[in-house]
C-alpha cells in the first residue's frame, strides 16, 4: 500500500468532505481512439486517495461531450457544480484545467462557487486554493490561456478548411459514382455498372418527372443502386434497392452536375432559454453557398438539366396555403389544369374540388377573400373549359404527332430495356464474384475443413444469386419483341390523328397533364360580368399567348330547380328541417334539376342558393303537435285521431300534401274531444257524433 501524501493546502475540513474526479473528452473519436488519455484521467482516483480523501466520486458522463459555445449541456459538469454548491466537495481533480471548461462563463462560474465554499481545485501537477491570491491569478491565467488556445486552434483549422474548399479539394465523402484518382482529382467511378446505375436515376426522373415515381420504379423492378455505407471506420460502396430519401438526395446534389459546393447549410447560433444553441440553417442555393465552382469535375448531367430538375421537384411539392406557387405532381384526378390556372382578380392560383356520385366532376375555385368573409373570386366547372382549352392545345401540338409516334415506336421497341440493362450489369458483377469465390475456395487446403467449408458456402451463395438473376432475365425475355410492320403503321396513323388519341378514354390523365405542363406556363382566368363570359389567356412556354372566351354557365350545368319545388321548400322551411322537406318532396314524386332524388344536402344547397331561411332539423313547438305526438298526448291510437279529424271534431293543418299534420294542443283539450276520449276509456268504444257502433256479437253461447 502506497503511503499517504500530505499537502499543506489540504486541511481536515477538506478531508471530511469528498473528492470529485472529473473526466471529459471532446468527441466520440477521442473516446474511441485516445485511450491513453482516458487511462491518465481515471488514474486521478488513486491520486485523490493518496492525498487522504476516503470518499472519491468519479464523474465520467461527459466523455465525448464538447464544451464549446453552443454545444449541448454537460450533465456531468452541472452535477459537479451542484455538489460543490451543497458544500459536500473538498477537492475537484482534473487532468488539465481545460478539461473542466472551454468557455469563460463556465470557468468563472466554477471558480466563484469553489471560492465561496472553500473547495480546492487540482490538476495533474498542483493544487490550488482560491482563498489565496496567487492561486487565483494562476488559475485565471490558465483558464484564459485555455480559452485563447482553443479559439486560435479552431480559427486555424477553420481557415485551413476554407482555403482547401476554395481550391475545390475538400472532400468528406464522395457521393456514389465518383472516386479520386492517383492525382487526387475527382473523376467518375471506373466501374461501368456504377456509372450506368447513377445515369439511370437521372434518365428515369426525366421520363417520369417525379422523384417518388422514380423511387417506385426502382423499388418495383428491384434495380439496385450503389450506396455509401460505413464499414470498419471507412465508407464502402454497397449495392441495394434505394430508398426514396436517397433518390431525392441524388437528384438535389449539385455534385452530379459537375459543380463543387461547400457551405450550402451554414451553422446558425440561437439564444434559447438562456443558452446559446447551434443548428444547421436551411439549405441555400448552390450559387449562394460559401464556395461554388462550376464545371469542377465530370458530371452525369449538365447544369441546365440540374436546375430544370430542381424546378420540377419544387413544382411537385403540393402545399395547401395561399402563397403556394406549386402545381403538384401529375396525378390521376380529372382536373387537367390543376396548378396552372391563376385568378386575374387577386393573383392567386385556383384549386380544384371534385363533385358527382363518383367524385370525378372537377370544379375550379379561387379562395380570394373567402377567409376574410368575402365570396370566391372565380368558380367554374372544368368540363366546358377543358374541352375548349383542348382545342387550343391540339392546334399547337397536332403537327408534332408524327414525331411523337416515331418516339413511341422507339420506346416500345426497347420496352423494359432499362431494367434488363441494369440486371445485365449486375449479372456481370456476379460472374466476377462467383469466379473470385471459386478461386479462393480452390486455393485453400482441402484438409483445412474449417476454412474450406466457409469458402464453399460463400461460393454456393454467389452461385444461387447468379441463378436467380438469370431466371429473372429469362422471365423478361418474352416481354421484348420487335414491332411488326402493321403495328408501326398504326402508330404512325395515330400520330396523324392526334386529336382522336387525345380524346380517347384510354389516354391516361397523367399523360395529358404532363403534356400540358410541358408546353403551358400558366393560364390567367377572368370573369366578364358585363357579357357574362369567362375569359382565359394561355401563356405558352416560349413567350406566345392565346386568348379565348366561353359563356359562363351556372353551377349545375344551367339546370334550374322547378318552381313547384321551390314553393314547397319556402312553405316548409319556416317550421321543418331539410330532412323533412326532402322526405315530402320525394313523397310527392319530385326530383332535382338533374333528375336525382332529394336529400338533406340538396335541400340545404337550394336554400342557400335562393336565400331561403331554414334549419337542418325541425324546430319542435310544444303547442303544435303532429298526429303521432297528439296520439301520445291523449294516450290513444293514431286511428282515433284520424276519426276525430274526419268527423270534424278536431282541426288539423297541413302545409302541403304528405307534410306532417299540425294539431293545436288547445283543440285536444276542448270539451267535445275530452268527452269522447273519456267515453272511450270507460267503454272501449269511440262514440262520435253521427256515428254509433253496432254491438259486437259474442263468440260463445
Amino acid at each position: 500500500m502506497k503511503p499517504m501524501k500530505t499537502h499543506p493546502k489540504i486541511t481536515t475540513q477538506h478531508l471530511k468532505r469528498k473528492a470529485i474526479v472529473y473526466l471529459r473528452q471532446s468527441s466520440e473519436h477521442q473516446v474511441q481512439h485516445n485511450v491513453q488519455s482516458q487511462r491518465l484521467q481515471y488514474a486521478l482516483v488513486d491520486r485523490a486517495r493518496e492525498l487522504g480523501f476516503g470518499d472519491v466520486e468519479l464523474i465520467d458522463t461527459d466523455l465525448g461531450a464538447s464544451a464549446s459555445v453552443g454545444a449541448a449541456p454537460r450533465r456531468g459538469f452541472e452535477r459537479l457544480i451542484s455538489a460543490v454548491a451543497l458544500g459536500a466537495v473538498g477537492l475537484v481533480l482534473s487532468r488539465e484545467v481545460s478539461r473542466l471548461s472551454r468557455t469563460d462563463r463556465d470557468w468563472c462560474q466554477l471558480l466563484e462557487v469553489c471560492q465561496l465554499f472553500g473547495t480546492l481545485i487540482g490538476d495533474a501537477e498542483q493544487l490550488y486554493d482560491l482563498s489565496l491570491l496567487d492561486d487565483q491569478l494562476v488559475l485565471g491565467i490558465k483558464g484564459t490561456l485555455s480559452v485563447v488556445e482553443l479559439k486560435v486552434l479552431r480559427l486555424r483549422l477553420q481557415q485551413g478548411l476554407e482555403a482547401k474548399a476554395r481550391r475545390g479539394e475538400l472532400y468528406r465523402v464522395l457521393p456514389p459514382g465518383y472516386v479520386r484518382d492517383t492525382g487526387d482529382t475527382v473523376t467518375k467511378d471506373p466501374n461501368q455498372r456504377v456509372q450506368d446505375a447513377m445515369a439511370l436515376v437521372f434518365g428515369k426522373f426525366r421520363e417520369l418527372r417525379s422523384s417518388r415515381q422514380t423511387f417506385l420504379w426502382f423499388y418495383s423492378h428491384g434495380v439496385e443502386l450503389p450506396v455509401n455505407k460505413p464499414h470498419g471506420g471507412h465508407m464502402r460502396l454497397v449495392w441495394q434497392v434505394p430508398t426514396e430519401a436517397f433518390i431525392g438526395s441524388v437528384l438535389q446534389n449539385p455534385f452530379y452536375a459537375g459543380a463543387y459546393v461547400w457551405g450550402q447549410r451554414p451553422t446558425e447560433a440561437l439564444f434559447e432559454a438562456g443558452q446559446i444553441k447551434k443548428r444547421l440553417g436551411r439549405r441555400l442555393r448552390a450559387q449562394d453557398s460559401q464556395v461554388f465552382i462550376r464545371d469542377h469535375h465530370p458530371g452525369y448531367i449538365n447544369w441546365e438539366d440540374y436546375e430544370d430538375n430542381l424546378r420540377i421537384m419544387k413544382a411537385n411539392q403540393l402545399k395547401v396555403n395561399d402563397g403556394c406557387e406549386a402545381m403538384g405532381a401529375a396525378r390521376s384526378g380529372r382536373g387537367l389544369l390543376v396548378g396552372l390556372v391563376r385568378c386575374a382578380h387577386c393573383g392567386r392560383k385556383l384549386y380544384v374540388r371534385y363533385y358527382g356520385k363518383r367524385g370525378t366532376q372537377a370544379r375550379y375555385f379561387c379562395k380570394g377573400g373567402f377567409k376574410s368573409g368575402a365570396n370566391d373570386c372565380i368558380a367554374f366547372g372544368a368540363i366546358t373549359v377543358e374541352r375548349r382549352f383542348s382545342q387550343e392545345l391540339l392546334q399547337v401540338i397536332s403537327p408534332l404527332g408524327v414525331r411523337a409516334s416515331l418516339q413511341a415506336i422507339e420506346q416500345l421497341g426497347a420496352k423494359d430495356d432499362d431494367q434488363r440493362h441494369a440486371l445485365m450489369r449486375q449479372l456481370q458483377q456476379l460472374d466476377y464474384e462467383v469466379d473470385r469465390a471459386f478461386e479462393q475456395y480452390n486455393e485453400v487446403d482441402p484438409r483445412n475443413r474449417l476454412a474450406a467449408a466457409e469458402l464453399e458456402r460463400r461460393w454456393n451463395v454467389k452461385l444461387e444469386e447468379r441463378d436467380q438473376l438469370r431466371a429473372t432475365l429469362q422471365e423478361l425475355q418474352p416481354l421484348v419483341h420487335a414491332l411488326s410492320q402493321p403495328e408501326r403503321e398504326n402508330l404512325l396513323a395515330l400520330g396523324e390523328q392526334f386529336s382522336k388519341v387525345w380524346e380517347s378514354e384510354h389516354c391516361p390523365v397523367e399523360l395529358k397533364k404532363r403534356i400540358i405542363r410541358t408546353v403551358v406556363e400558366e393560364i390567367i382566368a377572368e370573369v366578364d360580368e358585363q357579357h357574362h363570359q369567362l375569359c382565359f389567356v394561355v401563356h405558352w412556354k416560349g413567350g406566345a399567348h392565346t386568348r379565348f372566351e366561353i359563356p359562363k354557365v351556372a353551377f349545375g350545368g344551367g339546370c334550374k330547380t322547378a318552381l313547384e319545388d321551390l314553393d314547397v321548400i319556402r312553405r316548409m322551411a319556416a317550421r321543418y328541417g331539410d330532412d323533412e322537406i326532402a322526405r315530402v318532396l320525394n313523397k310527392l314524386g319530385r326530383r332535382t334539376a338533374t333528375g336525382k332524388c332529394w336529400n338533406e344536402q340538396r335541400v340545404a344547397m337550394i336554400r342557400r342558393k335562393h336565400a331561403i331561411a331554414g334549419q337542418r332539423r325541425s324546430t319542435p313547438d310544444p303547442e303544435i303537435l303532429t298526429m303521432r305526438a297528439a296520439a301520445q298526448y291523449c294516450s290513444v291510437s293514431e286511428s282515433v285521431i284520424r276519426r276525430l279529424v274526419a268527423r270534424g271534431m278536431l282541426k288539423k293543418n297541413q302545409v302541403v300534401r304528405w307534410a306532417p299534420w299540425e294539431i293545436a294542443r288547445t283543440d285536444l283539450d276542448s270539451e267535445p274531444v275530452l268527452r269522447v276520449l273519456e267515453h272511450l276509456r270507460k267503454t272501449g268504444k269511440c262514440a262520435l257524433k253521427g256515428y254509433e257502433s253496432a254491438p259486437q256479437k259474442t263468440l260463445f253461447q
